[in-house]
């Protein structure tokens, strides 16, 4: 009986048990930021079997040439190994502030020769703080360049789709995204995971306490690899409690790949 049960062993273990279906989903978002804290980032979601979608952005760092550099090449490398999905955050984090008319003028109407002309200011790049008009063809560009520079570190395309920073955006900043390919991607109001607010008013247990209460199936997350102005760092230690506490609600993460909102969207946009 023993050689027989030998003779059978292999073709049981190698059985593969299929995962069970993923049926109260959450799509956790990280923005880029000074990236001190993505090394530990990276623990915790492979600690937790946890795929995220990270939106990116050439954005000054406390170590190396900004987070889309050649410094932080390996760290992108390996997320795209572990099976996490990118997309653009656009290259220099260029904000929207207005819709301009022909004129220069704070509108909704379109610039001349009837393209939509918006008023945007970098906070990266050699033209951070200095606010300029952009035609919908620059910003497309601003958002395909860091969608290019993902590629490029990764070696997967990213996602044809963006955020705006600070999620502040238009009808008509929309629209242009979408006429070059890019769907936007902002977050649940549960989902503003809080990480960018000064910890004094904001602590973190706070912060958990509200996210493990108010997060619902279907919401898309979002946090920062790293904010400048937060004194009492959200990540790690925030993030794994609320990754354990929300698995322990029966919560699961996914990719926006699988997101229904987007699904479609990216079927036919691929690059």
């Amino acid at each position: 009986m023993a050689l027989a049960w030998a003779a059978v062993a292999p073709s049981y273990v190698a059985t593969e048990v299929p995962a069970a279906p993923c049926r109260k989903p959450l799509y956790l978002t990280f923005d880029t930021g000074h990236m001190e804290v993505a090394p530990l980032i990276a623990e915790v979601l492979a600690r937790h079997q946890v795929k995220v979608t990270f939106f990116a952005a050439n954005e000054a760092t406390k170590t190396g040439d900004g987070s889309l550099g050649a410094h932080w090449a390996p760290w992108w490398r390996a997320r795209a190994a572990e099976g996490h999905a990118f997309a653009s955050h656009t290259f220099d984090h260029v904000y929207w502030r207005a819709d301009l008319s022909s004129g220069g003028g704070a509108a909704s109407t379109a610039g001349a020769g009837g393209s939509p002309q918006f008023r945007m200011q970098p906070s990266a790049g050699a033209a951070a703080g200095k606010r300029a008009t952009y035609t919908a063809q620059q910003y497309c560009s601003q958002i395909k360049q860091s969608a290019d520079r993902l590629q490029e570190l990764t070696g997967h395309a990213s996602l044809p789709l963006f955020r705006a920073p600070g999620g502040k955006t238009s009808p008509a900043l929309l629209a242009a995204a979408q006429a070059c390919g890019y769907a936007h991607v902002g977050w649940a109001d549960a989902g503003f995971l809080g990480d960018e607010l000064p910890s004094d008013k904001y602590p973190n247990t706070a912060l958990l306490n509200k996210a493990l209460r108010d997060v619902r199936s279907g919401d898309v997350l979002m946090a920062h690899l790293g904010i400048w102005s937060r004194k009492d760092p959200w990540a790690p230690a925030v993030l794994e409690r609320l990754i354990v506490g929300l698995q322990a609600k029966g919560f699961c993460f996914e990719t926006l790949r699988s997101h229904p909102a987007y699904r479609g969207w990216i079927a036919a946009h691929k690059a």
